[in-house]
């Protein structure tokens, strides 16, 4: 072979040695054996504001930043509060209404005012952030900034100098201060307002000064509020109005997370906001991480805070935790991974084949990939297929605290009110509702049948044939059985419309479903609606529209039929109970009863229970609640969604945990069996670029020797 040949070749050879896992590898310059957790997320989060977020996918990081006074224990169920900065979950005192201490077991009528006294532990830290700097002098470098400085700025690391301070109580009450900040629009304002001494009145005062003063910043601490005190430097006391014993568990959600007022100084200078410098974007908080990088067209950066207090990784759980591995790392510091990157996946094949090849630590399942992932037994439980359990993928399952429904607005002429020929309609349509057929069809068997408001795993919920709907089900062997079509036709005659026409008018029977869905998903789905009640002669009508013009028919109420979810914000019953009280009606008050159901039966038994403790006196009140729900139907009670996911076997320390947000910290990961398995399953298959270079060859070789011997002969 000439030199030339040789050298062809030894270049060949150079850039097939260089084909590598790095050709397709979405970290280019990672460390292969760093501790960080790879994930993805599908839309940028709107709002990293601990006053402004409540969306899922914003929590996801508001819940490794910031930290409220309490958490959830990750491995115990039922789902206990713990401890997260304060030194103990605070036990409230009672008052009368001339402020005299009451027993813990006072009636609730009795109670003006609940009184919880907290202490935080001392030493905590807030992450390093350019709003805390200090100069020689100590005075803050970054709070007089002019608009030409903050011009150059476009990121926090952009800022030379940061600095961190103590954590203390006045940084909590100044948060709780800020749900009433109208210019924040807190979501949970409204609620927080009836519960809390002087927050309305706050929000008053607050919606004032900002009429009033336009352009001028709303100093909180110029506000008092009487319900939310500083009692020293790491205690505080809120003041509830009479009795609100979950008000406990929103202490551990980021909403009473402490914000400090250097960071809303800092974010409100000129230009700050022009540039996406807000805490909408560059949240501050004393959690295991802050956020690193935040590029939401690309990816998102957790990072461990170098100020982080120490906890550790809990030590008490079950057997079955023990047996499955969740106790090995007990005692350990946290966070146990250093960094965590989300990178942007609007699609689901993407993911799921960055997944497949190990570059995402854990994964949902689209419908696109389910049959590829799991199988059903013969029994009906979901196991792993044998191209999964051949990579070591796991699979992890959990009934989610959440419920799915289609409201009827019982304000409307047709299928409204409380007689009872219209609660032989509803229940007529709620038999002929076949979401057995559903689930199976749409969700891949992920959701189990609702018989009532109240999801499992929450205090109320009773398990089996003897917590059935007996409305909609019966007990056939020991089973949950839908009632016959007949039995729907039935009760349908019987509310005044046999064979789906108006007994007196001989009318057809037209129902109207109003619906923010679009797309072929969204059509095959309601194609499944009217073939439901095509079983009853019942035509259905979908009136699409958009989510504006949807949101406002609700509010007016004007809608007939609809579809609607919930989400637990706490596990107590009373959190999905509320939705069917008539004081939260949609219409008029503006509440999150979206049916207007308005029973006074159910409103009294509510207002009773809401207050009770759990023990079989509550139990033998929510049954009763339930029993009125069951009869007068104003939902179709769908299904509890039941959620699949997937994580690799290098990942450890995964528990579904349907009420805390703040889990990232108990992660660890195994990076040098990832990056074995990388290399295994990413092996470039090298074969055709060899032929292809042996073909160069083949035709350049030739030609360059020919070129080589003229060169030769004109010499």
């Amino acid at each position: 072979m000439t030199r030339t040949g040789i050298l062809l070749l030894g270049l060949g050879l150079s850039f097939l040695a260089g084909c590598s896992d790095s050709l397709n590898n979405p970290y280019p310059g990672s460390q292969s054996d760093a501790s960080v957790l790879y994930s993805a997320f599908s839309e940028r989060p709107k709002h990293l504001d601990p006053a402004r977020s409540y969306s899922e996918n914003e929590v996801e990081f508001t819940g490794q930043i910031y930290e409220p006074p309490l958490q959830y224990h990750f491995l115990k169920r039922p789902y206990t509060l713990i401890p997260l900065t304060a030194e103990a979950v605070p036990r409230p005192r009672y008052l009368d209404a001339a402020g005299n201490a009451l027993p813990a077991d006072a009636p609730a009528a009795d109670i003006a005012e609940s009184v919880y006294e907290i202490r935080i532990r001392p030493g905590i830290r807030y992450q390093p952030h350019p709003a805390f700097a200090r100069d020689a002098a100590g005075s803050y470098r970054y709070h007089a900034l002019g608009a030409d400085t903050v011009a150059g700025k476009t990121r926090i690391s952009d800022f030379e100098h940061t600095g961190t301070r103590e954590l203390v109580a006045a940084d909590y009450v100044y948060q709780i201060k800020r749900l009433a900040n109208p210019r924040l629009s807190s979501p949970i304002f409204g609620l927080m307002s009836e519960h809390i001494v002087g927050l309305k009145s706050l929000g008053e005062a607050l919606e004032k000064a900002a009429r009033d003063h336009p352009d001028a910043a709303l100093k909180l601490d110029d506000f008092p509020l009487a319900g939310a005190e500083v009692v020293d430097r790491h205690t505080y006391r809120i003041r509830i109005k009479g009795k609100y014993p979950q008000f406990i568990y929103w202490l551990a959600m980021p909403f009473f997370a402490p914000v400090p007022w250097e960071a809303e100084v800092f974010y409100a200078q000129p230009g700050m906001a022009d540039r996406n410098l807000t805490l909408d974007w560059q949240p501050v908080g004393t959690g295991p991480y802050y956020l690193a990088e935040n590029d939401p067209n690309r990816r998102m950066v957790l990072r461990k805070n170098p100020h982080f207090h120490g906890e550790t990784y809990p030590t008490e759980g079950g057997d079955e935790d023990r047996q499955a591995g969740l106790l090995a790392d007990a005692g350990k510091p946290l966070p146990l991974v250093d960094e965590a990157v989300f990178s942007l996946e609007k699609e689901t094949i993407p993911y799921w084949s960055k997944f497949l090849q190990g570059y995402y630590d854990s994964s949902g399942i689209s419908s696109d990939s389910f049959d590829q992932a799991v199988q059903f037994s013969s029994g009906g439980d979901p196991q792993l297929t044998d191209s999964m359990r051949d990579q070591d993928i796991h699979l992890i399952t959990a009934v989610a605290a959440s419920l799915w429904y289609v409201g009827f607005n019982m304000l409307d002429p047709v299928v409204g009110g409380l007689g009872e020929d219209r609660q032989k309609l509803r229940q007529a349509l709620s038999i002929a509702f076949d979401y057995d057929e559903f689930i199976s069809i749409f969700l891949n068997g992920r959701g189990i049948l609702a018989q009532g408001p109240i999801p499992p795993g929450l205090f109320g919920y009773v398990e089996g044939v003897a917590g059935l709907n007996p409305y909609v089900y019966e007990n056939r062997g020991g089973k949950i059985q839908r009632r016959s079509i007949e039995t729907a036709r039935k009760l349908l005659a019987e509310a005044g419309y046999p064979n789906g026409r108006n007994a007196k008018t001989g009318d057809p029977l037209v129902l109207y479903f109003d619906t923010m869905a679009s797309g072929p998903d969204a059509k095959s789905r309601l194609d499944w609606m009217k073939k439901q009640l095509d079983k009853l002669n019942v035509q259905l009508v979908v009136r699409g529209t958009d989510y504006n013009r949807f949101q406002d028919k609700i509010r007016k109420g004007n809608a007939q039929l609809f579809e609607w979810g919930w989400n637990a914000d706490y596990p107590d019953p009373e959190n999905f109970l509320f939705l069917l009280y008539g004081p939260h009606k949609k219409v008029g008050s503006g509440g999150e009863n979206a049916a207007n159901y308005d029973s006074a039966e159910f409103n009294l038994l509510f207002e009773r229970m809401k207050d009770m403790d759990n023990g079989p006196a509550r139990q033998q009140v929510i049954d009763a609640m339930l029993e009125i729900v069951r009869r007068d139907a104003p939902w179709i009670f769908a299904y509890y969604p039941k959620s699949f996911g997937l994580r690799h076997g290098w990942v450890h320390n995964v528990k579904p945990n349907l009420m805390a947000n703040n889990t990232l910290k108990y992660r660890r990961i195994d990076p040098a069996l990832r990056e074995a398995r990388r290399d295994e399953w990413n092996r470039p298959v090298l074969w055709p670029i060899m032929l292809l270079v042996v073909g160069l060859l083949a035709v350049i070789a030739p030609a360059v020797i020919a070129w080589r011997r003229h060169e030769r002969k004109t010499a």
